[in-house]
């Protein structure tokens, strides 16, 4: 994990305006939007991802310590997970780039079949530090993808979305082989890419279990997957932005990730929740020579490469389909910086008695930080539904989720409004658009 790049600046934000629109405003509950029933992920075998790492080991023994950019270890990793993606019957290209006056490479493996126009894609970066052999950070997340992509070919998956896999190269000087790859890929192409999950030191040898809080569903996913593990998760922020995500992310593809925690301390806290050691580390190896295979926990390991192979089943299978009628606006408005806030209608006609008990809110709002944001669904009689509250420390992007309402005292026709407000300075964004779906 590359955690140069600088961490956005926080602007100094007043959030007075917060409370201007919560008067008799019922709350809501979200309700992410989850991939349909879909067949079961295997185990991944914990042996097969450690001999990865194995091997990873042994290259870069081999050539100098390390598996950094523009060095031999580098090549010779990307060798090594080409040749066993090409037998297991991927579809495998390199990439090449040149950075530093050295030439770089990203593979890139597809397996057959999938709607090419819904890609499901899963990366992780293959380059360590010119310090060490960069065993956690990154032949974890590696090692996992590699194992999960071979699973795929073991079960002769079929999903219903394409599968894609790839291992970038120079993250650690800046995200630079992810950067390339997404900045060459044609609009239509990324516009294909339904998700990109990221994988970036997933068995720190003192552990924490992050999520990157990033799209909805994705997010989702994990979480409840670590939810029947009895494993809490907490929001990843130590390396927010600072992971090949941020390449997918910046160029409007929807994210999320697994994290096990770099150079940042355990708490007392979160040593009681995870076990481990408070005061220390998660990684004390982080970028350092004695990032070996010494330096992993294989618990954390084992249920993070099994997280892995949950997510590309379930986010492969398809997703759910809203049942009943919808109703919904697709025209833009802008949302003022710290202004008044703005409505966007929706009206619903033909139909009879009330709304449901269980009416679903679909809101795709662009913003640059979303902890803004204040919004209300408003029924036509007036009144108000919170949705979501102003947050100082939600400084993600976007909010892009479904919302569940229990409407049903309301009149089901009438012009419904969302109506959204900026309640702080310094950053923009607009309604793309909303729905309900009765």
């Amino acid at each position: 994990m590359n955690l140069s790049v600088p961490r956005r600046t926080l602007a100094a934000t007043a959030f007075a305006l917060a409370g201007l629109l919560a008067a008799g405003a019922p709350a809501a509950t979200a309700a992410p939007s989850g991939p349909a029933a879909a067949q079961a992920a295997p185990d991944i075998p914990l042996a097969n991802v450690k001999a990865h790492l194995t091997e990873l080991q042994s290259i870069a023994t081999a050539n100098g310590g390390n598996r950094a950019h523009g060095r031999p270890g580098y090549k010779a990793s990307v060798d090594f997970v080409k040749a066993k993606l090409d037998a297991a019957g991927f579809t495998t290209s390199i990439q090449q780039f040149t950075y530093n006056g050295t030439t770089g490479y990203n593979l890139i493996a597809d397996w057959p079949g999938g709607d090419a126009n819904k890609t499901v894609m899963a990366g992780a970066h293959l380059d360590s530090v010119s310090s060490g052999a960069g065993i956690n950070d990154n032949g974890s997340g590696s090692a996992a993808v590699l194992e999960t992509a071979l699973a795929v070919s073991r079960a002769q998956l079929q999903p219903a979305k394409h599968l894609r896999f790839g291992w970038w190269g120079a993250e650690e000087l800046g995200l630079v082989g992810s950067r390339h790859y997404v900045n060459n890929l044609p609009a239509t192409e990324r516009s294909k890419i339904s998700g990109y999950l990221n994988f970036d030191m997933i068995g720190s040898p003192n552990p924490g279990y992050f999520v990157y809080d990033d799209d909805p569903v994705i997010e989702q996913t994990f979480k409840d997957y670590f939810t029947g593990l009895g494993v809490p998760t907490e929001i990843e922020t130590e390396g927010d932005g600072r992971s090949d995500h941020a390449s997918f992310k910046n160029a409007g593809i929807p994210v999320g990730g697994l994290f096990t925690g770099a150079s940042r301390t355990k708490t007392s806290a979160q040593a009681q929740k995870w076990g481990g050691t408070a005061g220390q580390a998660f990684d004390r190896c982080y970028h350092s020579s004695c990032d070996t295979t010494s330096n992993i926990n294989d618990t954390a390991l084992d249920r993070n490469s099994d997280a892995v192979a949950h997510a590309i089943w379930a986010l492969s299978a398809g997703t759910t389909v809203p049942p009943g009628d919808f109703y919904e606006s697709t025209a833009d408005v802008a949302v003022p910086d710290a202004g008044a806030a703005v409505t966007s209608t929706v009206t619903v006609s033909g139909r009879s008695g009330n709304a449901p008990a269980g009416l679903k809110v679909g809101v795709d709002i662009k913003h640059t930080w979303r902890g803004d944001l204040v919004i209300d669904l408003v029924a036509p009689d007036g009144t108000a539904y919170r949705l979501k509250n102003s947050s100082s420390s939600d400084s993600a992007d976007d909010v892009i989720t479904t919302y569940t309402v229990d409407a049903s005292s309301e009149a089901a026709n009438g012009a419904w409004k969302l109506r959204v407000q900026d309640v702080a300075r310094y950053d923009t964004g607009y309604i793309d658009s909303w729905r309900l779906t009765f």
